[in-house]
């Protein structure tokens, strides 16, 4: 009995972190997209950092990446919020782990400013190293 009253404290506990954004809505003015990595980080962390370094090269918004130690206890790593919104957590909704067209139909949708140039990632002469570094952090070879 014990046991199920704990299980049910933390579950309402944990519920209530994710209702409240544990992470900034916004930056100078602008909603802010965050990913939170697990410390260190794994492979969905890793691949969540170049999904941001993708939406760095074609959008102009704030982008933080946090230690799960820098945001309250028992949100989830990884995890990715925009606008305080939660759209990837770590046993919840894509498994914490998102990718470019993921959050740019949401940008999108949003209305988020675009890099007046894109970046070098999606250069043809770089863009084929980054393919195949991403493959490495995914497969490890």
């Amino acid at each position: 009995m014990l046991k199920k009253l704990v299980g049910v404290i933390i579950s309402l506990f944990s519920l209530s972190v994710l209702a409240n954004s544990p992470v900034p809505l916004e930056i100078n003015g602008q909603k802010a997209l965050v990913f939170i990595n697990q410390d260190p980080p794994g492979t969905r962390c890793n691949t969540n950092v170049q999904i941001a370094a993708e939406i760095a090269n074609a959008y102009r918004l704030p982008i933080l990446i946090l230690p799960q130690t820098a945001v309250p206890p028992l949100t989830p790593a990884p995890s990715v919020w925009y606008n305080g919104q939660n759209i990837a957590a770590s046993g919840g909704a894509h498994n914490g782990m998102v990718s470019y067209q993921i959050i740019a139909d949401i940008l999108e949708l949003e209305g988020t400013t675009k890099q007046k140039r894109q970046g070098k990632l999606f250069n043809d002469s770089v863009r084929p190293e980054f393919d195949k570094f991403k493959s490495t952090i995914k497969t490890g070879k």
